[in-house]
């Protein structure tokens, strides 16, 4: 899941890395447009919206306006919510039909009660999972954002949220987080077979449990590499979660000794996660 180069998030908060030199490429670059649109589109596909009737959508990270851009081709009405003064001062100029919004969605969405028919979120989410500032909890972060959300959305609406996992232990944060708010759902994974077009997507049911959605480019999927990730109202999976590292528990003890595999390193055997027997010391 996670990627060789440096990610963006890594580097600086959000509103300083989408300076305006940054927001330019929202609106020039023909690839990332390309990119944005396309993910846009597979996200109002996963919303499962009415057909021929225009809804009322919240874009969470919405950036120069290019998701919003779809939302409006498609017949919706949206509002945009983004941290960088800079990508919005971009959508400005680029006249977008959503209203904008300067917040930052770790410290909630102020809109009223049952306000959306859905939300959607492209490559934002993840940035909650890091801690900018010393007064930054991701948990509490993650969690007031999701809370915050659900309260905005009508009851069965979704939130379809593309994201790019760091690693599994991130994905649990996440997820755990937005059920302790309320919701349910799971990861929909699009051509989970392949390392360039694999997307995550996190679709979330607000009120009701839904089916979860199939991932593109699965019908020729490997058995062992799963599509679809779904979680309910029951907690105990994640109950020593916390917003912590799962440090210890078998995955991780597991990724550790292949880790060490690769580099050529000795594993120990251990017959709690392998199988295999240590000999008796006498």
């Amino acid at each position: 899941m996670s990627s060789g180069c440096r990610r963006p998030e890594h580097i600086a908060p959000p509103e300083v890395f989408y300076n305006e030199e940054e927001a330019k490429k929202y609106s020039q670059n023909s690839r990332m447009i390309e990119i944005q649109t396309q993910m846009s589109e597979r996200a109002v596909e996963l919303l499962n919206l009415p057909e021929d009737q225009p809804c009322y959508l919240l874009d969470v990270g919405c950036g120069s306006g290019l998701s919003g851009d779809y939302l409006s081709e498609e017949g919706h009405y949206w509002v945009g919510v983004d941290i960088s003064m800079a990508m919005l001062d971009v959508a400005l100029d680029r006249e977008v039909d959503g209203d904008l919004v300067l917040g930052d969605m770790g410290q909630g969405m102020p809109f009223r009660p049952g306000t959306f028919d859905g939300c959607i979120s492209i490559s934002a989410l993840q940035w909650l999972c890091n801690a900018d500032k010393k007064s930054h909890s991701p948990p509490k972060r993650l969690y007031t954002f999701f809370s915050s959300l659900y309260s905005s959305l009508v009851r069965g609406a979704r939130a379809i949220f593309q994201i790019y996992p760091e690693n599994s232990e991130q994905l649990e944060l996440i997820t755990a987080q937005a059920m302790k708010a309320g919701f349910t759902g799971g990861m929909v994974v699009d051509y989970p077979n392949s390392s360039k077009a694999k997307k995550f997507f996190l679709c979330l049911f607000a009120g009701v449990s839904g089916v979860l959605p199939k991932g593109l480019g699965t019908e020729t999927v490997d058995r062992n590499v799963p599509n679809q990730v779904q979680f309910t109202g029951q907690r105990s999976r994640f109950k020593n979660m916390k917003g912590k590292s799962l440090k210890k528990s078998k995955d991780w003890i597991l990724e550790k000794k292949e880790r060490r595999r690769r580099q050529g390193k000795g594993v120990r055997a251990d017959t709690k996660y392998t199988g295999r027997q240590r000999r008796p010391r006498f």
